[in-house]
């Protein structure tokens, strides 16, 4: 693991950080929107050491700025959990993952996976604060939207910048 992909991964984690702490509460449930970031780190990124150390600090930062009563060890369970789901499909979708059309997909499907763990974790941890399936529908479906949509829009500016760059040698967007 080199310098640039730590600076690169502290970068996003940073980003994450703010878009998490100022995305406002529906139901006591955030739309995690540092997800979005940890999810570009994987992609741009995709080397295990790399994909859990990501997890590991966006579960804890997403933890210290959580506002779901009880959420930080959901959070901490929940990062590193779904980074592996979502390296593992990425690494599965070989041939197409390139596409801003999988790269979107596979963002959905993550976001539905973590925001799944995460309530889970936090039931069987410390109750939910009200029905699942309200907290599911205010929470992690408008976070699926978001991080899909923000991902489209991020994923073709990140290609380009790691492109112009050469960022990362580890990085599978460079042809």
């Amino acid at each position: 693991m080199n310098t640039k992909n730590l600076v690169v991964l502290a970068l996003l984690a940073g980003i994450g950080v703010v878009l998490h702490t100022v995305m406002p509460a529906f139901l006591t449930i955030k739309p995690d929107m540092m997800l979005a970031m940890m999810f570009l780190g994987i992609i741009l990124i995709p080397e295990i050491k790399s994909v859990m150390l990501l997890a590991i600090v966006t579960g804890v930062l997403s933890g210290i700025t959580t506002s779901f009563p009880g959420g930080t060890i959901p959070n901490i369970i929940d990062k590193p959990v779904t980074a592996l789901i979502f390296f593992g499909l990425f690494l599965a979708l070989k041939r197409y993952r390139n596409s801003i059309i999988s790269v979107g997909v596979l963002t959905g499907v993550g976001t539905l996976v973590s925001g799944t763990i995460f309530l889970g974790s936090a039931y069987l941890l410390v109750g939910l604060p009200g029905p699942f399936a309200a907290i599911f529908a205010a929470g992690v479906l408008p976070a699926v939207v978001l991080n899909t949509v923000v991902m489209v829009i991020l994923y073709p500016v990140a290609q380009s910048i790691v492109k112009r760059t050469n960022l990362s040698s580890a990085s599978v967007i460079q042809k």
